[in-house]
């Protein structure tokens, strides 16, 4: 069951997906429920994307341990592609004709940030941050579902790099000139992959 955000100020035509791994081997245990205040890092991140989107879906193999947070869940399509499943199974699952998709450990997402992402997606089928040195972040970006038939060309080549199918879309890179006006820190790409990273930041 879909659960709207009544707020009028929300996107209505376009989903927030949030992409929850499991086991981090890294982190030694599934980071997502990790928490730090007493606020689980799954926690922080819905609650700056709930009120942006009328409708937030979160993509897990696990859906018995985010039960709590009385969100619509949903498994991988197909098992065994990583991210790039779990971008799939978002892109076949949310109820709008684009998504914003982001992974589950990013904690400092800032809300213009996105917004300014969400509004650069008209005419494109998908608008990625580029980020310094080239680095791409495919997961903080728009997706419209117009990226499924590149996507499935991709995994009925067994290839699962999400970037080898930018290719053959309609691509908006947002440059890192565009970022730092909105977050100069650049803090909503921050990846909290190990226990001790917390303080750092």
């Amino acid at each position: 069951m879909l659960i709207e955000n009544p707020d009028s100020s929300a996107f209505k035509d376009v989903t927030g997906v949030i992409l929850v791994g499991g086991q981090s081997r890294r982190y030694g245990c599934n980071k997502a429920l990790v928490e730090v205040q007493g606020v689980k890092l799954i926690e922080r991140i819905t609650a700056i994307m709930i009120p942006l989107f009328k409708q937030v879906i979160l993509i897990t193999n696990t859906p018995h341990e985010y039960e709590f947070l009385n969100l619509p869940m949903h498994t991988d399509y197909i098992k065994g592609l990583g991210p790039l499943g779990g971008i799939y199974t978002g892109l076949k699952m949310m109820p709008d004709e684009a998504g914003f998709f982001v992974a589950c450990d990013m904690p400092f997402l800032n809300p213009d940030l996105i917004r300014h992402m969400v509004d650069l997606r008209q005419d494109f089928d998908l608008v990625v941050p580029r980020l310094a040195n080239g680095f791409l972040e495919p997961l903080h970006a728009v997706y419209q579902r117009s990226c499924l038939p590149a996507i499935e060309t991709l995994i009925a080549s067994k290839k699962h790099q999400i970037f080898l199918f930018f290719s053959e879309v309609r691509v908006r890179y947002f440059e890192m000139n565009e970022i730092q006006k909105i977050d100069p820190e650049r803090r909503s790409f921050i990846n909290i992959n190990r226990p001790d990273e917390w303080p750092i930041f």
